[in-house]
């Protein structure tokens, strides 16, 4: 039982459209990246979305699906990720979310557990949470 649970919950993220809250439309971007849903993944991202990683930038929704975002969903089908915090501020239709996690993975027949910070900006239009902004940064574990 205490697996099936998460699959639950990601399979229920993983169907909402747009969810009420930031945190849950963050959960929601990450839940597809590990269900291998691609258009969910871009559908939660603004259209001009920057995303910033290991001193590189895609600075649209476009770019990301075509560049970068096979590869992330290649790594999340196959890693956990666990959020360790978890800060948010909401300011109107502003939200700016700080998450650190630790993500297990197996890399080249290796396990690995890799740390990780994120800065996660959200802009609100109506009722639909859209993710602007993503900066990562990780290291692995010693």
């Amino acid at each position: 039982m205490s697996k099936v649970l998460p699959l639950l919950i990601l399979v229920f993220l993983t169907n909402l459209s747009y969810a009420s809250e930031p945190k849950e439309t963050l959960a929601a971007f990450y839940a597809a990246l590990a269900a291998g849903d691609q258009a969910k993944a871009t559908e939660l991202l603004a259209p001009d979305v920057t995303i910033y990683e290991s001193g590189y930038v895609e600075r649209t929704r476009a770019e990301y699906a075509w560049h970068h975002l096979p590869e992330d969903i290649a790594f999340a089908k196959t890693s956990v990720r666990t959020v360790l915090q978890h800060s948010q501020q909401i300011d109107g239709k502003l939200a700016m979310i700080w998450e650190e996690t630790a993500t297990t993975a197996r890399i080249k027949g290796k396990a690995v557990k890799i740390l990780g910070t994120e800065t996660a900006l959200l802009q609100k239009s109506g009722d639909t949470w859209l993710i602007t902004h993503l900066h990562w940064s990780s290291r692995k574990s010693k």
